[in-house]
């Protein structure tokens, strides 16, 4: 048979050398779709968690070392962003994004008093700093748009309802009720408590910590009910965010460190779901912080 014959019959067949690389990627593009089958499946009937004594305790000796952190940083006096910080390379990494208009995201870890890595039994910790400039806004602005809790369902695509419980000086205690959605869709009602401090006309900053995180069954329909708080999928347990915000260079830099409190992924599933989960919170901190840009600027637009 010819050469020019037997290309002739691998294309009747679909089999041409042009076609191999479309099928490589029809195959590929088809593992990766059953994969995240497969994933989303998983993550839908995970069975339920409880969150226990010692995760706890983990997450609060995380929070505590967290927090010394911030607040020795927040004290320097020369420097204010947790950008500050970083290494020179993620630093300059950090600003280029920021100056581009983009969004910056590092994942964070803190470590013990020893340097090591803190082990959190039946949970995961999602660590991340995430930080953008919004243009052409005083900081006196920015701050009376976003202390306005009760308007926040309005701008931020995973708020769908949202209220001002009280204010007692600097601290705002709200509800949300949460939704998180990748493929699947979860659920809470929940409640935060926010303290800001003033630092400077130019600085300011905030430490917000959820008091009560309840995941919703049948979310919408007339049998809706909460979940046992700390004994549901475990999606998200606790959630703690310290805010910084610089006014500067005709506009305020806004950056946040999420923290938050996962169950662990159950043995034999982490190939299937442990990215999914591990991306939600990523995810929900750049939606956050676009979400602050753009309805700020859309409420100061002449």
């Amino acid at each position: 048979m010819t050469a020019q014959a037997d290309n002739q019959r691998r294309k009747a067949a679909g089999l041409s050398h042009g076609d191999s690389g479309g099928c490589g990627r029809t195959v590929r593009l088809f593992a990766q779709a059953l994969a995240l089958t497969l994933a989303v499946l998983s993550a839908q009937n995970l069975p339920g968690a409880e969150l226990q004594s010692l995760t706890l305790a983990s997450w609060e000796n995380y929070i505590r070392l967290t927090e010394q952190r911030v607040e020795a940083e927040l004290g320097d006096g020369r420097q204010f962003l947790a950008e500050d910080f970083l290494e020179a390379g993620k630093r300059r990494e950090a600003r280029t994004l920021l100056n581009s208009g983009r969004v910056s995201i590092l994942r964070m870890e803190t470590a013990d008093e020893n340097g090591r890595g803190i082990p959190v039994p039946d949970g995961m910790i999602h660590h991340w700093l995430g930080g953008i400039f919004v243009p052409g806004v005083a900081l006196d602005a920015l701050l009376e748009w976003i202390q306005d809790y009760g308007e926040h369902e309005r701008y931020f695509m995973e708020v769908e309802k949202s209220q001002l419980l009280s204010t007692d000086g600097p601290e705002f205690r709200i509800f949300y009720r949460l939704r998180r959605k990748k493929v699947i869709t979860v659920f809470y009602n929940t409640l935060h408590t926010v303290v800001y401090r003033r630092q400077d006309p130019q600085h300011a900053s905030s430490r917000s910590a959820t008091t009560r995180i309840a995941e919703l069954d049948h979310p919408g329909e007339s049998v809706e009910a909460e979940k046992p708080v700390g004994d549901d999928r475990g999606f998200l347990w606790r959630l703690n965010s310290y805010w910084r915000f610089q006014e500067a260079d005709g506009g305020v830099f806004v950056e946040c460190e999420s923290v938050s409190l996962s169950r662990a992924i159950p043995f034999g599933l982490g190939w299937l779901i442990k990215g999914y989960v591990e991306s939600i919170p990523r995810e929900s901190l750049e939606n956050t912080l676009t979400s602050i840009r753009d309805g700020v600027k859309s409420q100061t637009r002449p």
